[in-house]
């Protein structure tokens, strides 16, 4: 369970830097609007950043496992 977790955030983790990778072309290229991508972009990483320091405090204090014998 512990290992497919870290493959799945993995994979994620790929996929957020190949979409990054591509809109960043894209604005590069000038086929997109590049301010407002980045502004978008800022606000999502806030978002998943937030999200995450949430999720951690979730487990890390009110399900955390007593290894204790």
């Amino acid at each position: 369970m512990k290992y497919s977790v870290k493959k799945l955030v993995g994979y994620f983790l790929v996929a957020l830097v190949l979409i990054f990778t591509i809109l960043g072309v894209l604005g590069i290229w000038e086929i997109i609007d590049m301010n407002y991508v980045m502004r978008k972009l800022f606000f999502s990483l806030m978002m998943i950043f937030v999200a995450s320091a949430v999720m951690l405090f979730i487990f890390t204090v009110i399900i955390r496992e007593d290894d204790k014998p």
